[in-house]
C-alpha cells in the first residue's frame, strides 16, 4: 500500500516537473528565528501553523482568513508562522503565504515538501524566511545540497526527522533547527512519545530543536519542555474560535 508520504512525493515530483524556474528577488529581512530562541530560553516557543486540511483529517478549517489567523498568532507571542502551502493535500496555497508574510512582522515557515531548488526560491520570492526539509523525503546528497542553498539564499532550514536514524543524519549534516514530527508520515497517526524518545538521543548542543505534532493543552508541552525550544501546533489552533488565547496557554514555562 502506497503511504501518505509516498503519495504526496510523488504529486510534488509532477508540480517541480512543471514548475517556471524563478529568479530570486529582493526580499525585507525579517528577525531571527535562531536569535529568538537564544534570547527566550525561559519559555517553550510556538511555532504556528496556518493549515486549512491535512491528507489524514480532511477539513479542519476551510473558511479560515491566513491573515487573520496569522496575526492572532503574532499577537499571542508566537516566534515563527507556518503556512502550509501544498494545494492538493492540504488545501494551501503560495498566496496564503505570500498574504501572512506580508501582513506579519515575525519569521514565516514555507510548510511544503521540498525537493527541489526551484520550490527554495519561489518560497523566498513569496515572502519566506524558512523552510521545511524532510529528511524521509530526500536522500542525503538532495538533502545537503538543499540545506546549503536555503542558507545561501537567506532561508533557514527546518530539517524534520522522525526517527534516531534520520536524528543523526540532521545532527551529521550540520542542521541548526531540527524538528522532531511526532506524526507518523506514513499512517499520519501521532504519539507525543516519539519526541520524549528521541530526546534521550540528542547529541548536538548547538542546535535547537522543535517537536512537532499532538499538542492540545499545557500538559501536553510539559512533557517535552526539558529538551525543545519549542512546539509546532497546527490543527489544534486551527479548530480554536480564540485561536490567541489558545496558542498563548501552549506558551509554558521551561
Amino acid at each position: 500500500m502506497t503511504s501518505f508520504l509516498e503519495e504526496i512525493l510523488m504529486q510534488k515530483q509532477n508540480e517541480v516537473a512543471e514548475m517556471k524556474k524563478q529568479i530570486l528577488k529582493p526580499q525585507i529581512e525579517r528577525p531571527s528565528f535562531i536569535d529568538f530562541l537564544a534570547e527566550n530560553p525561559g519559555r517553550v516557543q510556538l511555532i504556528a501553523e496556518v493549515k486549512r486540511a491535512s491528507p489524514s483529517k480532511g477539513i479542519i478549517n476551510a473558511t479560515v482568513d491566513p491573515v487573520e489567523q496569522a496575526k492572532a498568532y503574532e499577537r499571542a507571542g508566537a516566534g515563527l508562522i507556518s503556512v502550509l502551502t501544498d494545494e492538493m493535500f492540504f488545501k494551501g496555497s503560495m498566496e496564503d503565504l505570500k498574504q501572512v508574510a506580508e501582513a506579519v512582522s515575525v519569521p514565516v515557515l514555507c510548510k511544503d515538501f521540498i525537493i527541489s531548488e526551484k520550490q527554495l526560491i519561489r518560497a523566498r520570492n513569496n515572502g519566506a524566511s524558512a523552510i521545511l526539509l524532510i529528511v524521509a523525503a530526500l536522500d542525503t546528497a538532495t538533502l545537503k545540497a538543499l540545506y546549503k542553498r536555503a542558507t545561501e539564499i537567506g532561508l533557514l532550514p527546518l530539517v524534520e526527522v522522525h526517527n534516531a536514524e534520520e536524528l543523526k543524519i540532521a545532527e551529521r549534516i550540520g542542521a541548526i533547527l531540527i524538528g522532531v514530527n511526532n506524526r507518523n508520515l506514513k499512517t499520519f497517526e501521532v504519539d507525543i512519545a516519539v519526541s520524549e524518545a528521541l530526546a534521550r538521543q540528542m547529541v548536538n548542543q548547538s542546535a535547537y530543536y522543535i517537536s512537532e505534532s499532538g499538542f492540545r493543552t499545557a500538559e501536553d508541552v510539559n512533557r517535552i519542555k526539558e529538551k525543545y525550544r519549542a512546539v509546532l501546533v497546527g490543527e489544534a489552533l486551527m479548530r480554536e474560535d480564540d485561536p490567541k488565547a489558545a496558542a498563548e496557554r501552549l506558551r509554558v514555562v521551561r
